[in-house]
């Protein structure tokens, strides 16, 4: 299911992995438009050193706002 929709330039979470990215349920993007009525999100998800490692189109259930009492950790990346 879903969370609430989530905006441009907030912080988003993977649910799924995308290998082809090196990308894995739980790492950090940051949404960059949302399509429709919020069906999906274009997410750009960054290097520490401000990279781009990818931007994706994902539906709203593959990825989840980040709330609560969720932290950030931080892990080499395994594509380059």
């Amino acid at each position: 299911m879903a969370d609430s929709k989530l905006q441009e330039l907030e912080l988003a979470a993977l649910r799924i992995n995308l290998p082809q990215h090196g990308l894995v349920a739980g790492d950090v993007g940051t949404v960059v438009l949302v399509h429709g009525d919020h069906e999906a999100y274009e997410v750009e998800f960054v290097a520490a050193d401000g990279r781009t490692i990818a931007v994706e189109t994902l539906d709203a259930d593959q990825v989840t706002r980040l709330e609560g009492k969720r932290i950030l950790h931080a892990r080499e990346l395994a594509v380059e």
